[in-house]
């Protein structure tokens, strides 16, 4: 699902990791991606320390 996978990216930076990383290294159309941030970032499962980057929340 694009939603583990790109959840997988985010938890293996060793940093905060911006949306056109994680396309890169996920393969998935940049469109999906930040479709699929947003939605966790609403959830909260993903925070952003910086504008623009994101890490797991709770880490």
């Amino acid at each position: 699902m694009d939603k583990d996978k790109i959840l997988e990216v985010i938890r293996k930076a060793d940093a905060p990791i911006n949306a056109g990383k994680v396309a890169e290294l996920t393969g998935l159309d940049r469109k999906v991606v930040d479709k699929v941030m947003k939605e966790l970032r609403e959830s909260g499962e993903i925070v952003s320390p910086k504008r623009c980057y994101w890490e797991i929340a709770n880490k």
